[in-house]
């Protein structure tokens, strides 16, 4: 049980600092910090997630103590405000609000202006002179602590509003007086009371602690939980409770409320970034209920105040040496900052920001490094609208998460999810975003709001995602029920495709034809920092040239897997190729292999120019041979009159390759063994392709790999051969290629006996997609229909197809390389799967000490920064 799980902080002391994330979530620590930092504060308390742990360790019951500490801290609040909860004559009002240790925007809850009852709303007005306000925010606080603690629904109350407004005729709620706001009190209670069967608690007691309650149940909220798994927070974190003073922006035109950045989050750009609104509570900005302005618009409108903000975001920057995300609030002219936290940026953004706080002498060029999340880079390495093409732009928003997206229209969440379950790329348009809409959010294109600010939640968790986003778009009407938008005279339907410009904001009928990005400046920079710390090296997963040059481009070191198999089902020797497999004798599948060569060795003369002096390594023949047969009738009656055969003869083939688990049958070095003139071709071609180059002066190194090996046996028999042929070719050609013969480790065998194969095996590739496989027990390709639920249920921590399991196939790799290097100190270690690519992968092969990872040509950078970050951590030894 923990000791203390309440810390307090006002009057410029607070009893934690900015480095207790972990027990006091972010905004608790940083709520900390700012008070010992001298900046005004609201007064308040936070409890830890230690508390938090233990309720649900209680059965969802408050751990002994915690009651005790909460009225300590409560009181102690009342002594330093000079006010009393529940007080008649002056009451202190609270917010209750989540914390988590790492920022998760709108994903748990909030309740705010918590405290107020028929008696003390009175109170209220006495103390501020204004009943408008006084039950602006009573009203504010039935609906939020209804709709977060009771469970009544949101549009219950906003059905019972907006008939107010329109039998007074009116069409903002600021329009609605004190006495319409009254009326509003009372006709929420009774939806209250009729919804729940319970009056509405005015016990200010018992509102503090159902609210402390909804925030701890908010951590496992279907939201939050899918949130967590997008971004990989562990389950087992859970959140503090923040309960702070409320500062009131709804006081009137001298008080507001606003978000802002310390930098353009979009951009990066070095300038003062947010939106306010006056007169308004903080969720009017973020729930993008109102349209907020621009911050610049608030040094005219209050310089001082301007001037204020300006001088705290700059001391927040600087003593935190990070991007800012700062929430504040304006009470009667007075400045109070409610929350400060490293702001979600996009990738453009991060890696510029990085990089100008190195040049800016904030930081220093390590610090930059591990600045950027490496996942994130691919928001940066995909497509944008192709400034040439003919656009028609329907409507314009805000330009809230860059990129482009194009797909088809859908208005929920839960339809974005079935389509995208179906393989359809699909824009989710809603009037607004709420945090339920997280999972259609995730596996859209883009998203597209009609309402909303560049802070609303659409904006910062589609930045978040690496989402493009256009927010706030007044030039279309969304009907969400009718499944349609309208923008001037023209309907979209559900279905129909858009494009969306997040960069301009511009929304586009029909499907734009997109364009690569171009990678400079500010993001070679910092790739350039990354390579000069890294230790471990990055190669790329490549089968054709042009695969090849993207990846070279994109900085790789060489090819760790150029798949061979891919070539062969080319339209212009696929025919060769089932013609080998069809003939009766090896006489017969050498003449036909002998048709392939020539189409194999001007492949690897390509791919070897496009990498020149870096080396190549080239994985013999891997999949079943019956891949290559068709299993259509008509094809397969096609196919046996263009071989001149009989049909039953093709499918007599057919039946005798039938496989009941092709994964573990008649394929790699197996087919070297039963059939070793298919690899005699293949590396006859090779080192065709290397000589030729090696005459024109061309440093070519290739790595022929020999693929699925279990036993050290099979390893000889083929490399014997694979050497006979590299030294006919050679000595054909006068010329002297280096070149190593190694394997794939991806038998799990073969990681037990590594240390015979690498008596004669020159390299080692781990192949862990299909060490996963035979590890588990799982077939790659029928997974999918539990392992979504063993996540979901933390039987897994994650799909092990996308994150290396480090705890089962890690051990088969590690000691894989410990074995292997026992009979060869010199042995040359990489990975090839696409683990290679999955930034916790790269950094357990740099601690396993491998020499490169091998990863898609489009995770090259991704895997380049993800190893430098990975030195940082746990620097190799020199």
């Amino acid at each position: 049980m923990p000791t203390k799980m309440v810390y307090f902080f006002g009057n410029g002391k607070a009893e934690g600092t900015g480095q207790m994330k972990n027990l006091l979530g972010g905004k608790g620590a940083n709520l900390a910090e700012m008070t010992n930092l001298g900046i005004p504060v609201p007064p308040g308390f936070t409890i830890t997630t230690e508390a938090c742990t233990a309720y649900y360790a209680n059965n969802e019951r408050w751990p002994e103590g915690l009651a005790e500490e909460v009225d300590a801290n409560m009181a102690k609040l009342e002594k330093t405000m000079g006010a009393g909860f529940g007080d008649p004559d002056n009451p202190l009002l609270v917010s209750v609000r989540s914390g988590a240790r790492v920022s998760m925007p709108g994903m748990m809850d909030t309740v705010l202006n918590l405290g107020l009852n028929d008696i003390t709303v009175q109170g209220l007005i006495k103390k501020s002179g204004n009943p408008r306000f006084a039950y602006d925010s009573y009203r504010r606080f039935i609906q939020m602590y209804s709709n977060v603690v009771l469970g009544v629904p949101h549009h219950e109350f906003e059905e019972i509003m907006d008939e107010l407004k329109a039998k007074k005729g009116v069409k903002l709620d600021t329009e609605l007086d004190a006495d319409d706001l009254k009326t509003l009190v009372q006709k929420f209670r009774a939806k209250v009371e009729s919804v729940t069967g319970k009056p509405f608690p005015l016990d200010v007691k018992e509102q503090l602690y159902g609210a402390i309650n909804a925030v701890f149940g908010s951590w496992n909220n279907p939201r939050a939980i899918t949130y967590r798994k997008i971004h990989g927070i562990p389950g087992d974190w859970g959140t503090a409770v923040n309960v702070q003073t409320m500062v009131f922006g709804n006081m009137g035109e001298t008080s507001g409320t606003g978000v802002a950045f310390t930098r353009d989050p979009g951009s990066g750009e070095n300038r003062f970034f947010g939106e306010y609104l006056m007169n308004a509570q903080g969720e009017d900005v973020v729930a993008g209920i109102r349209t907020p302005h621009s911050i610049s618009t608030l040094k005219k409108e209050m310089p001082e105040i301007y001037a204020q903000l300006e001088q705290i975001y700059k001391k927040l920057e600087a003593h935190y040496k990070d991007m800012q995300d700062i929430e504040f609030t304006i009470q009667e002219g007075k400045l109070y900052m409610l929350q400060t936290r490293a702001g979600k940026r996009t990738a453009t953004a991060a890696v510029r920001i990085a990089v100008e706080m190195v040049e800016e002498g904030l930081i220093d060029k390590r610090t930059a490094v591990t600045r950027v999340d490496p996942a994130q880079l691919d928001q940066l390495l995909h497509p944008m609208i192709d400034p040439k093409a003919k656009v028609n732009v329907i409507g314009k928003g805000l330009p809230a998460s860059p990129g482009a997206a194009v797909g088809k229209v859908v208005f929920t969440a839960d339809e974005a999810e079935a389509q995208a379950a179906n393989g359809e790329k699909v824009i989710l348009v809603r009037l607004e975003t709420s945090p339920d809409d997280i999972g259609g959010m995730h596996v859209s294109q883009g998203i597209l709001t009609a309402r909303g600010g560049m802070t609303s939640h659409a904006a910062v968790v589609a930045r978040g995602m690496g989402k493009c986003c256009v927010a706030g778009c007044g030039d279309i009407a969304v009907y969400e029920e009718e499944r349609k938008f309208v923008a001037g005279d023209i309907v979209v339907k559900e279905g129909d495709w858009i494009t969306l410009n997040g960069s301009t904001g511009e929304v586009i009928l029909g499907q734009v034809d997109l364009i690569q990005p171009q990678l400079s400046g500010h993001f070679a920079k910092l790739m350039q920092w990354a390579d000069e710390i890294r230790t471990l090296k990055v190669r790329t997963n490549a089968d054709t040239p042009h695969d090849s040059q993207v990846a070279r481009n994109f900085g790789a070191e060489g090819i760790g897997l150029c798949r061979t198999e891919h070539m062969f089902f080319a339209e212009d020797r696929i025919k060769a190729v089932q013609e080998m497999i069809l003939a009766a004798d090896e006489a017969g599948r050498r003449k036909a292999l002998a048709k392939i060569l020539p189409y194999q060795k001007n492949d690897f003369v390509e791919i070897f120019k496009v990498m020149r002096d870096l080396p190549v390594t080239i994985r013999l023949l891997d999949p079943p041979l019956h891949e290559f047969l068709p299993s259509d009738p008509a094809q397969i009656k096609e196919l046996a009159k263009e071989m001149g055969v009989d049909e039953s003869v093709v499918r007599a083939k057919i039946a005798s390759l039938h496989e009941f688990n092709p994964m573990l049958g008649f394929r790699g070095c197996r087919l070297g063994v039963v059939y070793p003139e298919i690899f005699e071709m293949q590396v006859r071609a090779i080192f065709l392709a290397a000589c030729e180059l090696a005459k024109q002066g061309y440093k070519i190194v290739p790595e022929v790999m020999i693929p699925l090996v279990g036993t050290a046996q099979e390893f000889e028999f083929i490399e014997e051969y694979c050497r006979r042929v590299a030294r006919e070719v050679m000595n054909e050609a006068g010329v002297t290629v280096e070149y190593l013969v190694g394997t794939m480790i991806e038998v799990p065998r073969a990681a037990l006996v590594a240390d015979k194969i690498a008596q004669r095996a020159e390299f080692f590739s781990f192949g862990t997609n299909d060490m996963t496989q035979m590890a588990f027990g799982y077939s790659r390709d029928d997974a999918g229909k539990f392992l979504p639920l063993y996540v979901e249920k933390n039987i897994l921590p994650s799909d092990p197809f996308r994150q290396l399991d480090q705890e089962g196939v890690g051990a088969l790799v590690e000691l894989g390389v410990q074995k292997g290097r026992s009979s060869r100190p010199n042995l040359k270690i990489g990975i090839c799967g696409e683990h290679g690519g999955d930034p916790s992968s790269v950094e357990f092969c740099h601690r396993a000490g491998l020499d490169y990872v091998s990863c898609s040509p489009y995770r090259v950078p991704i895997a380049r920064l993800a190893a430098a970050q990975a030195e940082i951590k746990s620097p190799r030894a020199k």
